[in-house]
């Protein structure tokens, strides 16, 4: 009897210290996150920068920049509605950082993207993309 009732009080504290050695999940490891990527061309002993990942608070991506050696090739920001974690509206620069086109998403019930809308700088429809999912 006396075995149960201690198995009782420390079944709890067992199961707290279980899930406190289980990692983090991947959203929460991206919290505030900054990831940069060097290259070093063969022979050289310089690297350069070549790509950075910018997270926010929540762990969602919301900028990734593309270098050249001449600086800033590309640039994308990732907008999201409050704290959801899908990207709503995705927003594309150049290496001058003017807009070249603009995306923005809707899902289904599910999580998955249903359609994607292109704009150009002017705000003008360029094209939409539908998304199909089959599952064999």
């Amino acid at each position: 009897m006396h075995k149960h009732i201690v198995l009782l009080f420390l079944l709890p504290l067992l199961a707290g210290s279980l899930s406190a050695q289980t990692p983090p999940n991947k959203r929460d490891r991206k919290k505030n996150l900054v990831v940069k990527e060097w290259n070093t061309k063969a022979g050289a002993k310089t690297p350069y920068l070549d790509n950075m990942v910018t997270y926010d608070h929540l762990g969602r991506k919301i900028e990734e920049i593309e270098y050249a050696s001449y600086g800033q090739k590309k640039r994308t920001v990732y907008e999201y509605d409050g704290d959801n974690t899908k990207c709503s509206r995705q927003v594309e620069y150049d290496d001058k950082n003017h807009i070249t086109r603009i995306k923005k998403f809707e899902y289904n019930d599910d999580g998955t993207r249903s359609k994607q809308y292109n704009y150009k700088p002017n705000g003008k429809l360029e094209s939409t993309k539908n998304f199909e999912y089959s599952y064999k």
